[in-house]
């Protein structure tokens, strides 16, 4: 399950993926002070706006062709799901319905908003597939532990900015600039600015493996946090 990690009078949350996704914060002046762990809920069970939450975990079975990651929102649940297709999910997220949709390009809905499509996904043929959707409400300054998928992970950004290290240097995550991570990539990721980081993310992995594991061999140079 994922675990937000708390100090008392600092807030830490560690942002990390295991199993499902893990959040973490390191904050030097909270170091040396008490924690609490606490297991991130779906997000039917959400007590505030920071933190992770898990929206679904969606079977996708084999995906034939070329395969990408459209984002459309409707005025109404029913409107979103009258569009849904067999690789599609709807969701509450961000204030909005969402129709998150794996597969070929759909086309635009008429009663529904294009907000951003992402691929083509690399995805190896004949692998069995499931999508783990999330969203991650983040503050400045909270950076993951680093992590690797067992799949692509995507993310949409709708407020706030991030910066993604990988053994290749570093890549910024804002509205406008989609991010995609091939499988397998080390990564640590920090929320960087003033505004808070508000993002949707897929996770498209592998059915028969956890969606993420903890990295120990690389470790980041702590770049995005130099730049800051």
């Amino acid at each position: 399950m994922p675990v937000i990690r708390k100090a008392y009078g600092t807030l830490l949350l560690r942002m990390a993926y295991a199993g499902l996704l893990l959040l973490g914060v390191e904050c030097p002046i909270a170091a040396q002070q008490p924690q609490n762990l606490m297991s991130c809920k779906p997000v039917a069970q959400r007590t505030g706006e920071t933190g992770c939450w898990i929206l679904a975990h969606q079977p996708v079975g084999v995906l034939e062709g070329q395969v990408y990651w459209t984002l459309d929102t409707f005025p109404t649940k029913d409107l979103a799901e009258q569009a849904k297709g067999p690789h599609g999910t709807v969701v509450e997220s961000l204030g909005k319905t969402w129709l998150l949709t794996l597969g070929e390009k759909p086309e635009p809905y008429a009663s529904g908003t294009r907000v951003t499509q992402m691929g083509p996904l690399t995805v190896e043929k004949g692998r069995t597939y499931t999508a783990q959707y999330m969203e991650a409400v983040l503050q400045p300054g909270m950076v993951s532990e680093t992590h690797t998928h067992s799949g692509i992970e995507a993310f949409y950004t709708e407020t706030g900015e991030t910066c993604l290290e990988t053994p290749d240097g570093m890549q910024a995550g804002k509205k406008g600039t989609d991010v995609v991570i091939p499988e397998g990539v080390p990564m640590e990721l920090t929320a960087v600015g003033s505004e808070t980081r508000r993002s949707l993310v897929l996770i498209l992995h592998d059915a028969s493996k956890p969606p993420t594991t903890m990295e120990h061999t690389w470790k980041s140079k702590h770049l995005c946090q130099l730049t800051k």
